[in-house]
């Protein structure tokens, strides 16, 4: 009986020192980084006085005939939502006065153009005028085009 313990024990011991290699660790993957998109911001404004179906103008004018549809062609980049306001105004020395003034909002994923237009069905009047364009609730214009009627 001694014997038979003596076998069992170096059974049991022999057992108890091969254990099975634990599985080597899962690799680490690193998550790509998703990039955080640009913010809203005004690229440029292009005046004319026709536009497409992309919402740039067909040729880029400074200077306009008082019976024309004076077009802004406003091109964003960034994504999120955007609210664009645009003031056109005559301008007459230091002096200014408000022709019209639009808002639009919408969203964007990436570099956008939209259109801002103006005209006067009785015709404009000659001289000096500027449109300023805004972002968000800024009153500090994005950007400013001057264009003249003649």
């Amino acid at each position: 009986m001694r014997r038979a313990t003596i076998l069992t024990l170096v059974a049991l011991s022999a057992a108890c020192g091969s254990k099975p290699a634990p599985p080597p660790p899962a690799p680490v993957v690193a998550a790509t980084p998703v990039p955080t998109p640009a913010p809203p911001a005004v690229a440029a404004v292009t005046l004319g006085n026709a536009i497409g179906a992309d919402k740039s103008v067909a040729a880029a004018a400074e200077t306009f005939a008082v019976k024309d549809t004076i077009y802004a062609s406003v091109a964003t980049t960034g994504a999120g939502h955007f609210k664009l306001r645009a003031l056109w105004s005559f301008v007459k020395g230091d002096k200014t006065a408000k022709v019209n003034e639009t808002t639009m909002e919408f969203d964007a994923a990436g570099p956008a153009n939209n259109e801002f237009h103006v005209e006067n069905a009785k015709g404009w009047p000659k001289g000096d005028y500027k449109v300023e364009i805004f972002l968000g609730d800024s009153e500090t214009a994005a950007a400013t085009k001057a264009f003249k009627v003649q």
